[in-house]
């Protein structure tokens, strides 16, 4: 009975209601379609550094991330290649030689990391390749090709079978330099890192640096990358001098990235559903006050004070679900729509996204169990909204409000 008296008084003032309903349905909206872009971008984040460089796991020299010295390799090397072969929980990996250098053309000298790879392993592992747009990716042809970023061909002036020069340290600590012919150009999207990144064939920079095959990095994709702790972990028991580790441990920024992820929603509908909660309290009081003398009836005539709370309650709750509910329904839709073909941002600047290593087109989503956070905060909302024109509602007495 209560439900039905409290449904029935929201839609006394269709006008008054429906402009609340619909601020809420707004809201709901826009929180949903906010939250679910940050978690798409985060998503495309994840996905492209793992895809393209980092890997699900890696496996180092215990000191070479923190010192990059070209003789800290990797010694145990065919003992972990014939390891992983043997893993079913490993997809595919690739070993690679690093190396910080500098690159000169004629017309300027540049800083860049130096990737040596085996253009086959890599290809395997990881989806580099597909960011070339322009020549071709290390192609086998040329004698000492090098695949380099589109910032960087632009700075160094050059152009696809130019020469340029790469100096680094080689194993003995000892500067020696390498001429090098521009085979392909690629483009992540990432500009800093599309500014100070090469790769080259393996083979031929191992011959530069040691006259011998070297290898600083070997990385590893696996068939489910919930199992890189447990593989990282077996490989770090199975071998001495080496240490493996997860993305999440390679890279902070990420780890960040994930555990944040999802908080997100609940944060911004804090301070929506917050903005909201003043437009309940104002609709509620201005009910209250507009039916003094039916409280005060209500009463008098036997309604206890609880029932007439629970009424009043009952309303906030019903008016705030209604408007929550349209708005999730249609949060849902819309970001089902944009899943499936993508939230292009180019328009309103999303390029300038690139500068940080996102796409300007977005797939966002939102995880199911984030909807049932929403409808709490959606409950707790409305009831603490309520609380004040509820109390003012018990303050009456029913003898004054019926002479008056």
């Amino acid at each position: 009975m209560l439900l039905s008296i409290a449904w029935r008084n929201i839609w006394r003032h269709p006008g008054r209601s429906g402009v609340l309903i619909a601020s809420i349905v707004a809201g709901m909206w826009a929180g949903i379609m906010v939250s679910s872009w940050a978690n798409g971008l985060i998503e495309q984040r994840v996905n492209n550094v793992i895809n393209e460089e980092l890997t699900h796991a890696q496996i180092h020299h215990p000191e070479f991330l923190t010192e990059r010295e070209p003789g800290m390799y990797i010694e145990p090397h065919d003992e972990i290649i014939t390891f992983l072969e043997t893993d079913s929980r490993v997809q595919s990996y690739s070993s690679r030689t690093l190396l910080d250098g500098m690159i000169q053309s004629a017309a300027t000298t540049s800083g860049v990391r130096i990737f040596g790879v085996d253009k086959e392993m890599e290809r395997e592992t990881t989806t580099f390749h597909q960011n070339l747009t322009e020549g071709e990716y290390l192609n086998s042809e040329l004698r000492n090709p090098v695949f380099i970023g589109q910032k960087l061909i632009n700075k160094l002036n050059v152009e696809i079978g130019d020469r340029i020069v790469l100096t680094f340290q080689n194993i003995e600590n000892e500067i020696t330099s390498g001429a090098f012919t521009v085979s392909g150009v690629f483009r992540t999207g990432q500009n800093l890192y599309d500014e100070q990144t090469v790769y080259v064939n393996r083979d031929d920079l191992s011959d530069l640096v040691a006259n011998r095959p070297l290898y600083h990095e070997i990385t590893i994709m696996l068939h489910d990358r919930e199992q890189g702790e447990e593989l990282v972990s077996d490989i770090n028991e199975e071998f001495s001098g080496v240490t493996a580790e997860t993305w999440i441990e390679l890279s902070p920024e990420m780890r960040y990235m994930t555990q944040a992820s999802g908080s997100y929603m609940f944060y911004i509908m804090i301070v929506i559903l917050f903005a909201l909660a003043f437009g309940i309290l104002n609709t509620m009081t201005m009910a209250i006050f507009e039916r003094m003398r039916e409280l005060g009836m209500l009463m008098a005539i036997g309604m206890n004070k609880v029932r007439v709370f629970t009424m009043i309650m009952l309303e906030s709750v019903m008016l705030t679900l209604t408007g929550a509910a349209v708005g999730m329904f249609v949060g849902y839709l819309t970001v089902n729509y944009f899943n499936r073909n993508g939230l292009d941002l180019t328009a309103i600047g999303g390029d300038s996204f690139e500068i940080w290593g996102y796409g300007a087109v977005v797939y966002p989503y939102i995880n199911p169990e984030e909807y049932l956070y929403v409808m709490f905060l959606v409950i707790a909302t409305a009831l603490l909204a309520a609380i004040y024109p509820a109390l003012k509602a018990l303050k009456l007495v029913p003898g004054e409000v019926v002479r008056e």
